[in-house]
């Protein structure tokens, strides 16, 4: 018997997520929803002092708050009202960029007392030659909390034309005199291993394609690397910051795109949730079926048995990590894992705080530069 096609078994789905297709399309009424559980930024809970610990009224929102001893970017949110992805997004943090103790945060939809004009997040716009300890040293700021606020380590690359958000919105002072541009810096061709890293993390961070880095260095499939090790980059870091227009769709990736789009229809899924599923799936494994990643990270989108996913098996079924990445009356995790239709006000959200929410990337800004590529494969596979 020939073994069923990707789109044979996004129809031939099981019968928990068909009853929940049938729920979406209007056949079935939904359970009681399970209960999400609530995810945290960092340990610690917002205190009394400061700001205060009680949730804020519909209205009272200010314009900013100042951040208190103990505070969470989460706790700061569910106080005003707001969900953690928007308030991140508003000041330019990332899900794992730490607060401190005197900064402030703006707070979207806010009004501004009349007296004072909005506050702006403090940020420099990377040139050429940057370094952050560069930029720490410019505007008075330490490193560590510079590259706290960023989401950054002290191995992460910066590229021109990115905005680094400094630690103490609004009060950094500006340099004392207007840098000279420095002279174009040569993306590495090379790149020393530090400690705990893996071929998976070198490759994303450098923004290069997994396989090819493997080959360049006539790596095997799961390596284990040496701190000190010296690896060739196969390619410029930089040019992938902005995905090509013209990525051209292979059998395998154009199999697994289409299911995302089948599934997505099937589901009731808005166009925008789908280029926001392609964008997801492009970015975590290129579209396709792959059995590694960092850490446990398996499949098309790169999903973690030991964070509630489903089992190595599970994730790595294409039809079932769909479902589980949109979620909703669907999701083959209820109450464990979050997917897209579990986030409320996802429809507002731009592709990569959508995509963010639920994969929760240590590289959330790289989803955005696949929104025109998703589009264009929506538009071209229906």
């Amino acid at each position: 018997m020939s073994r069923p096609s990707l789109r044979s078994r996004a129809i031939a789905l099981p019968i928990a997520v068909m009853s929940s297709i049938a729920v979406a399309l209007g056949f079935a009424q939904p359970a009681d929803a399970a209960p999400q559980p609530p995810k945290r930024l960092a340990k610690g809970k917002a205190t009394a002092t400061g700001t205060g610990g009680a949730r804020t009224v519909a209205g009272a929102v200010p314009a900013e708050v100042t951040v208190a001893d103990g505070d969470t970017v989460s706790g700061i949110a569910e106080r005003y009202g707001l969900s953690t992805a928007e308030l991140l997004a508003a000041n330019g943090l990332g899900w794992s960029s730490l607060i401190f103790p005197g900064q402030r945060l703006v707070l979207p939809g806010g009004a501004p007392r009349a007296s004072e004009p909005a506050p702006e997040i403090a940020r420099h716009t990377v040139v050429a030659g940057d370094t952050m300890s560069g930029i720490a040293e410019r505007y008075g700021v330490d490193l560590a909390q510079l590259l706290s606020a960023n989401g950054l380590g002290r191995e992460s690359l910066i590229f021109p034309g990115q905005q680094v958000v400094l630690p103490l919105a609004g009060t950094a002072s500006a340099p004392s005199a207007p840098a000279e541009p420095s002279p174009a810096a040569e993306p590495p061709t090379q790149v020393t291993v530090a400690e705990g890293d893996t071929a998976w993390d070198l490759a994303e961070r450098l923004d290069v394609d997994l396989d090819a880095f493997l080959a360049a260095n006539r790596l095997g499939a799961d390596p284990v690397l040496q701190p000190g090790q010296v690896l060739t980059v196969p390619r410029p870091a930089a040019v992938a910051l902005v995905a090509s227009v013209s990525t051209v769709l292979t059998d395998e990736m154009r199999q697994n795109a289409q299911l995302i789009v089948d599934i997505g229809r099937a589901l009731g899924v808005p166009d925008r949730g789908i280029v926001i599923a392609l964008a997801a799936a492009a970015q975590e494994s290129g579209l396709r079926n792959v059995r590694h990643g960092d850490r446990d990270s398996l499949g098309l989108f790169q999903q973690r048995p030991s964070q509630g996913w489903g089992t190595p098996e599970q994730v790595l079924d294409p039809v079932r990590a769909t479902s589980a990445f949109y979620g909703g009356a669907a999701n083959p995790n209820p109450g464990v894992t979050r997917g897209l239709l579990d986030i409320p006000g996802w429809e507002s959200l731009s592709v990569t705080e959508a995509a963010q929410a639920v994969q929760l990337s240590a590289y959330p800004s790289y989803y955005a530069k696949w929104e025109a590529q998703a589009t264009a494969w929506l538009s071209e596979l229906g």
